[in-house]
Order: C-alpha cells, then sequence, then structure tokens
C-alpha cells in the first residue's frame, strides 16, 4: 500500500500550479484583440496614406499645372502656378451668366484633415487607456492569481484528505465528516465569488467601453461624411480657371482674365479618400459589434470554475444583466486565458467529468482528485 500511497502524493504534487511569475502583471493584454486590430486599421490607415501623399508631393514638385498664355515668361509661368496654388479659387459662370467664385481649398488641406482624423481616431484608446486600464489590471491580477489559488487549495485540501483518510482507524467515519464539512460549506473560499459579485453591481468599465465604441463610432460617421462632402463639392473639378489680375497686375492689358490650371495630384486624392471611406465604412458593423458583446454572458469560463468548492455563481443564477463590470472582466479574461494555469487543468477536469461513466459522484475538483488519488474504493455513493 505504501507505493500507492506515494504515487497519489506524487500525483497530487504534480497537480499543484507552479507560482505565478512577476512577469505576469507585464504581460496582461488590456486590450480586447478586436479593439486592437480597429485602432491599428482607423490610426494606422489615414498615417500610411498621408504619408505616401506627402511623399509624392515631394518627390513630383508642384501640385499644379496652369496653361500660361504663350508670350509669357519662364518666371511669369511659375509666378502663375504659384499664384493659382495659393489661392485655389474656381472663377465661371452659372447658367444666366453671372460671375462666381468656388473655393477649392479644402484640396489644399486635405492631407492635414487626415491627420486630424487619425488623432481623432486615438482618442477613445487614449480614454481607454488612462480612465480604464489601470483599474481593469488590478482586477484581472486578482482574479486570476486568486482563480489559480483556489486550485491550488483544491489539491491541497484533497492532499490533506488523503492523510488523514490514511491515518483513520474508520473510513466511514472518515466520509461522514466529509459530507457534513460539504453540506455545512466548509470548503469555501468566499473572497473571489464575492469579489466578482460585487463587480456585477459595478458600471465604471462598462460605461468608459461603451462610451470609448461611441466615440469611434462617432468620429468614423464624421470622417465618412466628411469625405462625401468632398467627394460631392470638390473631387469632381480637377481643372478649374484662375485669375491672377489682382494687385499690381490688375491693370495689365496683356494678362487674360482667367487662366485654365489642372491638379496633378487630383487622382491620388480621390485614391486617399475612396481607400478611407470604403475601409472606414466596413469598420463600422465591428464597432457596433464590439458594443454588442456586452449583451450577452460569456458562461464558457465561468461554467469550468465551477469546478471549484462553493463557486456557484452559475448555478445560484447570479448572473442578471450583462451590462456591468464583470461582464468586462469576463472578456478581458477570455483575451488573457493563456495568463490563466488554471483553466487548462480544470477544463481538462471538465471534459474527464464529461467522459467518466459514474459522473454523479463527481461534483467538484476535490471530488475529481479523491478519484484519482485512489480513494473512490471507500467513498461512499451520493
Amino acid at each position: 500500500m505504501s507505493l500507492s500511497h506515494t504515487a497519489a502524493e506524487y500525483m497530487l504534487s504534480d497537480a499543484l500550479l507552479p507560482d505565478p511569475s512577476s512577469s505576469r502583471a507585464k504581460g496582461l493584454r488590456l486590450e480586447l484583440p478586436s479593439d486592437r486590430l480597429l485602432k491599428f486599421v482607423t490610426v494606422g490607415l489615414p498615417l500610411f496614406l498621408v504619408s505616401l501623399a506627402f511623399a509624392r508631393e515631394f518627390s513630383a514638385g508642384s501640385q499644379i499645372s496652369c496653361f500660361s498664355p504663350t508670350n509669357f515668361t519662364g518666371k511669369q509661368s511659375a509666378y502663375t502656378d504659384t499664384a493659382c496654388w495659393d489661392s485655389l479659387i474656381h472663377h465661371g459662370f452659372d447658367a444666366e451668366g453671372r460671375a462666381i467664385t468656388k473655393s477649392l481649398w479644402a484640396l489644399r488641406v486635405f492631407p492635414y484633415s487626415l491627420l486630424v482624423v487619425a488623432v481623432l481616431m486615438y482618442l477613445p484608446y487614449l480614454l481607454w487607456r488612462y480612465a480604464a486600464a489601470p483599474a481593469l489590471h488590478c482586477d484581472l491580477l486578482f482574479i486570476i492569481d486568486e482563480l489559480d489559488k483556489s486550485y491550488n487549495r483544491s489539491v491541497r485540501l484533497v492532499q490533506h484528505m488523503k492523510k488523514v483518510q490514511q491515518a483513520s482507524a474508520e473510513p466511514e467515519q472518515f466520509w461522514e465528516e466529509y459530507e457534513r464539512a460539504r453540506r455545512e460549506r466548509y470548503f469555501e473560499f468566499p473572497l473571489l465569488e464575492r469579489y466578482l459579485t460585487c463587480k456585477q453591481h459595478a458600471h465604471a468599465l462598462v460605461f468608459i467601453y461603451i462610451l470609448r465604441n461611441l466615440l469611434l463610432l462617432l468620429f468614423l460617421a464624421a470622417t465618412c461624411l466628411y469625405l462625401v462632402f468632398l467627394h460631392l463639392n470638390i473631387f469632381f473639378q480637377d481643372e478649374f480657371s484662375c485669375s491672377i489680375k489682382t494687385g499690381l497686375l490688375e491693370a495689365e492689358p496683356h494678362i487674360p482674365s482667367l487662366i485654365p490650371c489642372k491638379l496633378v495630384f487630383f487622382s491620388v486624392f480621390q485614391l486617399i479618400s475612396l481607400s478611407v471611406g470604403s475601409v472606414y465604412v466596413l469598420l463600422i458593423p465591428v464597432v457596433i459589434y464590439n458594443a454588442l458583446q456586452l449583451c450577452q454572458w460569456d458562461k464558457g469560463l465561468l461554467s469550468v470554475y465551477e469546478m471549484l468548492p462553493a463557486f456557484d455563481l452559475l448555478s445560484r443564477r447570479m448572473l442578471t444583466c450583462p451590462l456591468n463590470d464583470l461582464n468586462i472582466i469576463l472578456l478581458f479574461l477570455r483575451a488573457n486565458i493563456s495568463e490563466l494555469t488554471s483553466f487548462s487543468r480544470l477544463n481538462a477536469v471538465s471534459a474527464l467529468r464529461e467522459a467518466t461513466a459514474n459522473k454523479e459522484d463527481i461534483d467538484t475538483v476535490i471530488d475529481f482528485m479523491t478519484l484519482l488519488a485512489g480513494l473512490e474504493t471507500t467513498k461512499p455513493k451520493h
């Protein structure tokens, strides 16, 4: 018997989780994968396209080409291009022959407006980083640590039960004491469960998360409307008539009243605006989906931890409205599942429980450990 007892002790000792390393605090992810993808696309795309626009401007030189009269010298033609680029005002006539003017200044500031768009898209993530991430980081550290400790407590409890059972002269009396301890809930570790219950009644994190998604949705919609406005009013006019008869040149008779000009960069700006607009339109359903995640519980993780003694947050139906901080924490626990070492162990125990023939004898991880330790031969049936 000593060999089997030693093997059981070794098996239970191997089941214990190692102490958490100090790198856990640095490795926690405080952004969901979908949110990280949104940040990368919404902020990185306009910055990337603006850098290409600026690179083309520096390499191509002048962004405008005006058709000056043939009697103009080279300096006069260069002055015409510069003056028309500085003004960007189209002079034309309406259907009744009256003179009208139309400003094309938005084309000149278009690259800088995309820089503003990138800054606006980064604001929701700054809000989450400084308003919610510190509190979320503390919550995740505490909950992950307590979940792993609860698993270790269960294994140590089985180790102690093994020693008491070996020293007990009457096995039936030992199991009667075990059943009484279960009925009186001596196996409870209520700190974690009560902490999660308190988080179920808190709404700070969920409010900031919804506010972040609403701000991002607002900025995406505003950017799309801005690009639509540019296309309807400006981005279909790559040619315009420019007037340089101002100032000292106003009284010069040899200078024509209007000079036709063409915007060289027009097609590039059209391509940039269409790319940004189409991608942002596709991202709007993703933002809505992220917000709608809070409308349902992620019960898969908590159901696995029902194997811990007295952890019955689901069985007591304490999960009511999902719009609370506990649901946010569950989403981020799922994103940090690699840091939760006990989850893989309990998930395997749950799978083995489903495959066990007498699974009615297994209620918690303690019951499963007692079966593995070889105590099932004397354990009474429920």
